[in-house]
């Protein structure tokens, strides 16, 4: 689920060029799911990842909207 922003966590970007999703899903019953995943520029989702943040810069972070539901993240 995402906030009342409509995001579902943050993605930053390193020095190196290596993005970060610091993602949460908030369940029905209350919980709360957290999650990092890291991707260096090798990744093969790489670009994907980029081009569903639209873009980001090394130092930037920005909040991640939802991906389509038949689609993983």
């Amino acid at each position: 689920m995402s906030d009342k922003r409509g995001f579902i966590g943050n993605a930053d970007m390193d020095e190196n060029g290596v993005v970060y999703l610091d993602l949460r899903a908030i369940f029905p019953n209350g919980d709360v799911g957290l999650s990092r995943f890291k991707y260096h520029p090798t990744h093969p989702k790489y670009q994907e990842i980029l081009d569903h943040l639209g873009g980001l810069k090394p130092g930037e972070m920005k909040g991640v909207p939802p991906w389509p539901e038949d689609q993983e993240g």
